[in-house]
């Protein structure tokens, strides 16, 4: 099902369904990011391995702090770039499943800038934050682009018409690292920098 229901979409995550949502860069596919059956089935709707984590998207910086053990440096970062288009990899909480970080300790968190996501997530939140596409494969900033098999495992489509595409940029804090340069790659490098 297509629609532009945030509603429609949250509803079919609560049920365990997977979703297609347009964030700031590309759309994202989603389902409940606590919900390891739902985590596993985003890993094979992709074709990802497993060993590959997952992002999670929550509405707010504050709700980010719910899932993860942010520092005073973090949070200070997560301030200035969140919303937008950085993911920040974080100490995960012992409600974060295992199957979406890859057993890892940390985990990647995404606030998207884009209206339609936000009021996804305001209603149903952590879902998992990676590219609705079959791994390997181009990103998708339209509902067209999301074809194949992969279409045919969502239970809804979020329509928010055409994303700007590209990727968000990737980055440790606590480590200095930026794992994935995209969007505000050279911002998040100077903040790294000063702070």
């Amino acid at each position: 099902m297509q629609t532009t229901d945030a509603s429609v979409a949250a509803a079919a995550v609560r049920d365990g369904e997977l979703i297609a949502y347009p964030t700031e860069t590309v759309y994202g596919l989603g389902a409940d990011a606590l919900d390891p059956d739902a985590v596993a089935a985003v890993f094979d709707a992709k074709g990802r391995d497993r060993d590959d984590p997952i992002s999670l998207a929550v509405p707010t910086v504050d709700a980010a702090a719910e899932y993860t053990d942010p520092t005073d440096r973090e949070r200070a970062f997560m301030q200035e770039f969140l919303p937008g288009p950085v993911t920040v990899v974080l100490q995960r909480r012992s409600m974060v499943p295992d199957v979406l970080t890859a057993g890892r300790e940390r985990v990647g968190v995404r606030v998207p800038d884009h209206d339609l996501a936000l009021d996804l997530l305001a209603e149903v939140a952590p879902l998992t934050a990676t590219s609705a596409n079959v791994s390997g494969q181009p990103s998708a900033r339209r509902v067209a682009d999301i074809q194949g098999p992969l279409r045919d495992r969502l239970a809804v489509v979020l329509d928010g018409g055409r994303t700007p595409g590209g990727g968000s940029t990737v980055v440790d804090v606590e480590r200095g690292e930026v794992h994935r340069r995209g969007h505000l790659a050279d911002e998040v490098a100077d903040w790294l920098e000063r702070h």
